[in-house]
């Protein structure tokens, strides 16, 4: 029972059914405990637990109790569970065993011997104990007695099912327990017989089922066997178990209804296969339908019967479950699954039947759930129910275009019939909502009445739906909605209404690119504009539609000739033009500059093939094909070169612009895409960046105001510009396809010019490409003459002709009869020519125009080149050669024998000595187009690179000259000469190299150090150098008077190209060089002897070692320095010797080096004794013996030490590699300064030690070698092989 103070709350409905107890016995003693009973069974819940593994759950057990009858007893082969009585209950209160044995025993025997005659074994007897009888009967036996005589009796082996009582009226502690163990026992035995029965029943409805493929098995029969079931649940308050039971019958009979459709049909669905003769919708407001109930169970039921009944039962078990939202969303699938249905099964249905059953169960879906829901929640759950509205929306607009209702005429007596027929199929108003004002029913009745009804409940309904739509977010299906709007509105002759709906249909449905939707939309949005005389957009949709390959081709034609019929009449009487966007009529595809680098000089011509795809489906004929050109001058404008220009343009000139589907133009924006360039801003004084950033070229096109009013793809004021830049074809066919298209236009001005626009006139009609992209641009170039000297090949080479290209390109300037290139003559630069030279004229594509001869006249200062006649935009190409007279090198400083110190060898040094030597050679030219000399600067290399040595034997003097060929090319040597420059008569150079004759190539026995020729006067030799080797020339000195303290020498050789011959006369190579104190001062000579009383050394054992240091000269100039010391009798120097063994053959034993004081005076000998022990068996080279001079020190602030102190210290060091002379010397003194400065910073002073010049000390025992022999005893042979 709802309180009172809340009278508005939602009705829910349910059934009244519970579970069946009847009581035997004494009913008034029962009646008298009902009401505690009846409140106190259901308030403890109960666990039950079911079989077949499924979860158990809490129960609250509620009873109705009724008096014991044998008629409520079941009978063999009733299933009805909602009158099954699961538990018997005998009552009473008797305390006398008298009246026990006389009446209550014979009374329960008989009660029992009926249940057991109907199998009930579900039984119980409460005994109730009252204390007023027990004080009013003293005599009476104690109340066990009676009890336990009813235990003996009728419960043998169930004791537990006779239960005690004691005063259950009265409330105490006693009574309490005694009605906690009754109530107790009572719902575990309830629940017992639930279990059981339910199971037994459950066994049988499977056993059913199991039946279903057996000749006259019923689905109605089962269909009531397990809705009883169902009631049970919903009787224990399992509403999602009850729920389950109709799923699964829905399921089942969905299946059927499939597999009859698929060809395998059950006799049972002939009686579902009858014609339908009531549409009146679904009935929700009552828990059980009790007339199709009847209906289902006589077999008498309609498809739509069935379908009721069953979802009814679901919705009222989903309300229970508070789940009104799933009520709506199986409603929407029951609805869409009948109509199926019906078509599956042919049943036959009467024209607009099956909309208002659909329309009358989407408003009583609707009506139900706002009757358990407040507003605020259906608000807030509009997705679950907007999908009714709309199908009661489209159900209605079908009704009223079926009843005539949205005729332009209104509707005519076949009509009205129709009208009359379906509102007798709906039948009475239902009871339950005959006092509703806005029931379904008078909806329906009251829609199909008028005209105007039905356009009230139709646009009241559109309306809603489209809201609700919109507001969860379901653009798609409220566009939708509005294109069925706007297809009433047409019917009512309401264009203007229309086309908005339309309009924003088309908007969404191409913003989301669909096809179809659009095709049909540009349809009805064409019709729609027809009538509304919107010529302008009319065309449009009109040539979209077509280009739409989703028509079919009689309806493209259609609307192609719309648009002709529209030009040719305004060709008849001028109008106005009509701009249309031209990607619905044409696609460009393809654009072909001709030529191909889209580059032409001022006064040239450019060819533009544009390859169009016309998407008309018929051939039509263009008045003109325009395209606008855009002209610009960049900001600091210059002169471009035809080369710089070249490196920012396409290869092959073929520009692709990308696809676009006519049916789908934008899927995006309609917006134009970006022209963006780069800027850049300079000083005008020094050209230096100021700054820099991007330019939009397009943003009048970007930025302008969108027309909310017009179509999205009909572009508002589109014009082709009207200007001086334009290309322009007429007279040109269009047919279906591919199609062609020239333009060639006459460059006039330079700068960049950007193809905008393109149009095509049909008539009045301009189709307009209002931006094409990607961008598409050819530049006009005016270019200034330009003369370019290159060499022919990688690098110039000096003193061999070589060859250089001139490229005279003459850009605006014309070469007339007579005009001439000026080249000043460089003295160390000849200009050779011949009188084949040729020149070659091409044109700016480098295409060969034509070829001439080339006129050179030379004097003492001037070479003229006549150039032949050329037009303006080409270049002349012709070939000189040049010869660059080698220079004279000179040995550096580092290369000279001097007592100064050399340079350092280094990586970096001996790279750099195998490059060649470069020279630079300038040439003024002055040009006919210029006043001003152009100055060309050649670097010619050196391809040889000499180095001189000098070589003693004693006295005996030579020098060495080594010539090494740098370059990738052979050469042919000959003539080579060595002269003293100071012509000295005492003085004579007497070559030594091996002749060899004529022609025959040198000996090769090292490919890098060849020995050449040194040919006599009137004789040629020549010898062949290749890329990388070198020749050695050497001379010897011979004198007969005292030398000079220095030599001047100039080398010279004739060289010619291998594989050329001596046409030309060719300046030799020559090379000058200075030799200085190259006289040999003294010999050293070493000697080694065995021990005594051996005749060879052997290892291990001390030699004796005598070095002799001979001088071979008197004084002379250089002797004199600072380790000179003068006396009367002679002169006298300190002489430092060192014995080394580099290569460890050797063990010197004590003193290794020491100071001597050495007479200059010629032969004059020291020779000094020491021991040295052999490391090594076999023919052991020499130690080596170093000298130097020995230079005091010249600090002012130490006592001079005596000389063998000084050697004797530690701190002083001697370079032990005595490879080359130049480089041990300056290391020698630069270890020995070292060395000095190191004791200085110690208070000592140090000597220095000076390396004497190349060829000043001469080593006869250099290469020298002495047999060792091995030891006896030693057991490991050591042999030393060199």
């Amino acid at each position: 029972m709802e309180p009172p103070e809340e009278p508005l709350r939602p009705v829910i409905y349910t059934m009244e059914n519970k579970p069946i107890v009847t009581c035997a016995g004494d009913q008034n003693l029962f009646a008298s405990v009902y009401p505690t009973l009846s409140q106190q069974l259901p308030r403890e819940p109960m666990e039950w637990r079911r079989s077949y593994g499924r979860a158990p759950k809490m129960i609250h057990l509620e009873s109705n109790f009724v008096q014991f009858k044998e008629e409520l007893l079941p009978k063999e082969g009733n299933k009805a569970l909602l009158t099954f009585p699961f538990l018997h209950i005998y009552w009473t209160e008797c305390c006398d065993t008298e009246v026990y044995k006389a009446t209550l025993k014979d009374d329960i025997t008989k009660w029992q011997n009926v249940l057991k005659a109907h199998s009930s074994v579900d039984w119980l007897i409460v005994v109730v104990e009252s204390d007023a009888k027990k004080k009013n009967k003293t005599n009476i036996l104690p109340r066990t007695s009676i009890v336990d005589k009813i235990r003996n009796d009728f419960c043998n082996k169930q004791s537990d099912r006779c239960v005690v009582l004691c005063d259950p009226l009265k409330d105490s502690s006693r009574t309490q327990e005694s009605w906690n163990a009754f109530l107790t026992k009572l719902r575990t035995l309830l629940l017992m017989s639930f279990t059981k029965n339910l199971g037994k029943f459950e066994d049988d409805m499977r056993t059913l089922r199991e039946k279903r493929t057996e000749p006259g098995w019923s689905f109605c029969e089962y269909f009531m066997v397990q809705e009883e079931l169902a009631f049970v649940f919903e009787m224990l308050q399992q509403f999602e178990d009850a729920l389950v039971q109709y799923d699964e019958l829905d399921a089942l009979f969905s299946q059927y209804v499939v597999n009859f459709g698929a060809g395998d049909g059950a006799n049972w669905l002939t009686f579902f296969c009858q014609s339908v003769k009531s549409w009146n919708g679904l009935i929700l407001r009552k828990p059980i339908d009790m007339e199709k109930r009847e209906l289902i169970q006589s077999q008498e039921a309609t498809l739509l019967d069935l379908r009721s009944y069953l979802f009814s039962r679901q919705c009222t078990l989903l309300i229970f479950l508070q789940r009104p939202w799933e009520v709506s969303q199986r409603a929407l699938e029951l609805l869409h699954n009948c109509v199926q249905e019906l078509k599956l099964l042919e049943v036959s249905v009467p024209p607009g039947a099956l909309d208002c059953w659909v329309f009358l169960s989407c408003l009583e879906v609707l009506q139900r759930i706002e009757g358990c829901c407040d507003r605020a929640q259906i608000d807030s759950n509009i997705s679950h129910t907007v999908g009714l509205w709309s199908y009661a929306t489209e159900k209605l607009k079908s009704l009223g275009y079926l009843c005539g209702l949205v005729s332009e005429n209104g509707p005519n007596s076949e009509d009205l019939n129709r009208t009359v027929d379906l509102l007798a199929g709906l039948g009475a108003e239902r009871p339950e909502t005959a006092k509703t004002a806005q029931s379904p029913y008078k909806k329906l009745k009251e829609a199909l009445s008028s005209v105007e009804a039905f356009e009230k409940h139709y646009l009241d309904l559109s309306h809603a739906t489209i809201e609700m739509y919109t507001s969860i977010g379901r653009i798609r299906s409220a566009k939708l909605v509005g294109k069925d709007l706007a297809e009433f509105y047409m019917r009512k002759k309401s264009p203007q209404k229309a086309e908005v709906y339309l309009q924003n249909a088309l908007k969404n449905y191409v913003a989301e690119g669909w096809a179809l939707p659009i095709t049909h939309t540009r349809k009805q949005l064409a019709e729609c504009q027809k009538h509304l005389g919107q010529i302008e957009n009319y065309l449009q949709t009109s040539s979209l539609l077509a280009s739409d390959t989703h028509l079919t081709e009689d309806e493209r034609k259609h609307f192609c000739q719309e648009i002709l019929n529209f030009a040719n009449e305004q060709k008849e009487s001028p109008g106005l033009k009509v701009v249309l966007s031209m990607h619905s009529f044409a696609q460009l595809k393809h654009l072909h500059f001709d030529p191909s680098n889209a580059l032409v000089h001022v006064g040239g011509t450019l060819s533009i093939e544009i390859t169009l795809l016309s998407q008309m489906p018929i051939s039509v004929q263009v008045e003109q094909i325009a395209v606008s050109v855009h002209f610009s001058i960049e900001k600091n404008s210059y002169r471009k070169t035809a080369e710089w220009l070249t490196k920012h343009k396409t290869s092959n000139g073929i520009i692709s612009f990308p696809n676009e589907n006519s049916s789908v133009p934008f899927s995006r924006s309609s917006s134009p895409a970006l022209e963006l360039y780069e800027m850049y801003e300079r000083s005008p004084s020094d050209n230096s960046l100021n700054t820099t950033g991007i330019i939009c070229k397009n943003v009048h096109m970007l930025l302008r105001r969108q027309e909310s009013s017009s179509s999205l793809e009909i572009p508002s004021g589109v014009t082709l510009e009207d200007g001086a830049h334009i290309l322009k074809c007429s007279n040109v066919t269009l047919d279906p396809g591919v199609n062609k298209i020239i333009f060639r236009t006459q460059a006039k001005e330079p700068g960049t010019y950007t193809l905008r626009q393109m149009c095509t006139s049909v008539g009045q009609v301009q189709f307009v490409l209002p931006h094409i992209y990607p961008i598409v641009q050819y530049d006009v170039y005016s270019q200034d003459p330009q003369l370019k000297v290159e060499p022919l090949t990688d690098s110039l080479l000096a003193g061999i002709p070589q060859k250089v290209k001139f490229t005279v390109t003459t850009g605006y300037y014309t070469i007339k009869n007579g005009d001439s290139l000026q080249l000043s003559n460089a003295d160390a630069m000849l200009i050779l020519f011949h009188a084949e030279n040729r020149a070659i004229i091409y044109s700016n594509t480098r295409e060969k125009s034509s070829e001439a001869s080339l006129m050179i006249q030379s004097s003492e200062k001037v070479t003229s080149v006549s150039l032949p006649m050329a037009p303006a935009y080409h270049m002349i190409e012709f070939e000189l050669e040049v010869l660059s007279l080698p220079s004279t090198p000179t040995s550096g400083e580092s290369d000279k024998l001097v007592n100064k110190e050399p340079q350092r060898k280094n990586k970096e040094k001996q790279k750099a000595g195998n490059c060649m030597v470069t020279l630079d050679q300038k040439v003024s030219i002055d040009c006919p187009w210029s006043i001003y000399s152009t100055i060309i600067a050649l670097t010619f290399n050196i391809p040889f690179k000499a180095t001189h040595s000098l070589l003693s034997a004693g006295k005996r003097k030579y020098i060495q000259v080594c010539v090494q060929n740098l370059s990738e090319l052979g050469f042919q040597l000959s003539d080579s000469n060595l002269i003293d420059t100071g012509n000295s008569p005492d003085l004579q150079l007497v070559p030594l190299n091996t002749k060899c004759q004529k022609g025959n190539k040198a000996r090769q026995e090292d490919p890098r150090e060849l020995v050449g020729d040194a040919e006599p006067k009137n004789s040629i030799y020549i010898q062949h150098i290749y890329s990388k080797q070198s020749v050695f020339f050497v001379w010897e000195l011979l004198w007969t008077k005292e030398l000079p303290p220095s030599l001047h020498c100039h080398f010279s050789l004739d060289f010619y190209p291998a594989s050329e011959d001596r046409s030309i006369s060719l300046k030799p190579y020559s090379y000058e060089f200075q030799v200085e104190n190259f006289f040999t001062l003294y010999n050293v000579k070493a000697e080694i002897f065995p021990p005594l009383g051996t005749e060879y050394c052997k290892t291990g054992s001390l030699c004796s070692l005598e070095v002799s240091i001979t001088r071979l000269s008197d004084l002379l100039e250089v002797d004199k320095d600072e380790a000179l010391t003068e006396s009367d009798e002679y002169c006298t120097t300190k002489l430092m010797y060192e014995v080394v063994d580099n290569s460890s053959n050797w063990a010197v034993c004590g003193k290794s080096s020491g100071v001597i004081s050495m007479p200059v005076t010629a032969r004059a000998t020291h020779k000094v004794h020491m021991e040295v022990m052999p490391l090594f068996a076999g023919y052991l080279p020499f130690p080596d013996v170093r000298l130097f001079k020995y230079l005091p020190h010249h600090s002012a602030h130490s006592t001079q030490l005596d000389a063998d102190s000084w050697i004797e210290n530690d701190n002083l060091s001697v370079d032990k590699n005595m490879d080359d002379q130049t480089d041990n010397s300056s290391q020698k003194s630069k270890s020995s300064s070292h060395s000095a400065a190191s004791v200085e910073h110690k208070g000592l002073p140090m000597p220095r030690l000076q390396p004497f010049p190349s060829g000043q000390v001469f080593n006869s025992s250099t290469g020298m070698q002495i047999l060792v022999i091995p030891s006896k005893d030693d057991h490991i042979l050591e042999v030393s092989v060199t």
